[in-house]
């Protein structure tokens, strides 16, 4: 495959851009849009110029460290993959092109529940450390399910996402005419010759794209017998029963994805949650929510340093990263970014993306005046004056 777009492709927004480009619109507002008015989404973005740097470039060290230990893991860099589902539908073999560039990368990726390759696809591939996004069902014998065939696979963290129960009004998708599973008007399909690389690309594999994680023996495969069973199973009466449920079948790391209140922060804690993902879906869900990084000084205060705090929403730079880590995150996942790499060059395409943020966090950490992650504290970040 050419690399020539690597030429345009100096920052996540060039990604965006580039992603704009190669894919059909509805495809690329699939991963691009997030829920009615899109204000969360806008306000995770924006929510980063309400800081500013202090540099002490005195200070600044020949050599940066961007590594980060994470549940006995040493990170090369605090930027990991989180879940997106359907990412097989931006590229070929999307999920396991992602997961390939991570642990070149030296980073962590997390499955989506609702990728196009099956978890034990994905472990086969070697790739560490692997975290498995699991939601709660109605049936919890589903759920059970889900979990055994985690640690059969020998996961290293299991990611319960807890704000997904009710599906977001996503209008972009539904002006689009998007639907999961994908349903092409004839307009759509004349689009999409426009878009010939991708459509030569997965001209095999969109017959294919199915939620293979959910497919059980003697059950149907297809993409739409598997939406409609999905969207069946979802539990919206979710409690902290299951949180404390799922905490005992799971011996390993157990996250929950999804959370904004300190209120419930605390209750993860008590609860022997070993991490919390400060995430609001990346505004996909409530529109309105309170942005990620706006939530996470107070749950972070909240946890008060007993387990790991990570943070999702609107990181387009690698300054961004270094902002909400300074606040107290211990790491961040990206989701749009890496689905604009796969649009883009696949797996060349997602490591160029985390090359960007490693290259943009250690300019950072150089102008900023520190060596290592763990020297940033808050003298090196003022929040902006309002008018």
């Amino acid at each position: 495959m050419s690399e020539r777009w690597k030429k345009q492709a100096f920052s996540i927004a060039d990604m965006r851009r580039l992603a704009m480009r190669a894919l059909p619109r509805p495809v690329f507002d699939f991963a691009d849009g997030a829920a009615e008015d899109e204000r969360t989404l806008a306000r995770n973005e924006a929510a980063f110029d309400d800081w500013d740097f202090i540099p002490r470039p005195l200070d600044a060290p020949a050599r940066r460290d961007l590594s980060v230990e994470l549940f006995g893991h040493r990170l090369a860099l605090p930027v990991m993959i989180g879940p997106t589902g359907l990412s097989g539908l931006f590229a070929v073999d999307g999920e396991r092109a992602a997961a390939r560039a991570a642990q070149a990368a030296g980073t962590a990726f997390c499955l989506s529940h609702a990728s196009v390759c099956t978890m034990e696809d994905l472990a086969a591939t070697g790739m560490a450390p692997r975290w498995m996004q699991i939601f709660v069902y109605r049936e919890r014998g589903f759920t059970q399910w889900f979990v055994q065939r985690a640690a059969a696979s020998n996961y290293d963290a299991l990611v319960l996402t807890v704000d997904n129960q009710l599906l977001g009004n996503r209008e972009r998708d539904l002006r689009n005419g998007f639907t999961i599973p994908p349903n092409f008007s004839v307009p759509d399909m004349m689009a999409m010759l426009g878009k010939l690389p991708w459509l030569l690309a997965m001209r095999k594999e969109l017959p294919k794209i199915t939620f293979a994680n959910y497919i059980r023996e003697g059950e149907a495969a297809d993409l739409a017998s598997l939406s409609k069973r999905m969207a069946s199973l979802l539990d919206p009466g979710l409690s902290w029963r299951d949180v404390e449920w799922l905490r005992g079948l799971w011996k390993k790391p157990f996250l929950l994805k999804g959370i904004l209140s300190p209120v419930e922060a605390r209750k993860a804690v008590e609860l022997g949650v070993d991490g919390i993902i400060v995430s609001n879906h990346g505004g996909r869900q409530l529109d309105g929510s309170i942005a990620g990084l706006d939530a996470l000084p107070a749950i972070v205060e909240a946890v008060d340093g007993r387990i790991p705090v990570l943070v999702d929403g609107g990181l387009r730079r690698g300054a961004d990263v270094v902002k909400a880590m300074i606040l107290g995150a211990r790491a961040t996942l990206i989701g749009r970014p890496q689905l604009y790499g796969l649009a883009v060059g696949g797996e060349a395409g997602v490591a160029h993306v985390l090359d960007i943020y490693r290259r943009e966090i250690d300019r950072v950490m150089g102008l900023l005046g520190v060596s290592k992650l763990s020297d940033l504290d808050a003298s090196h970040l003022a929040r902006r004056q309002k008018p």
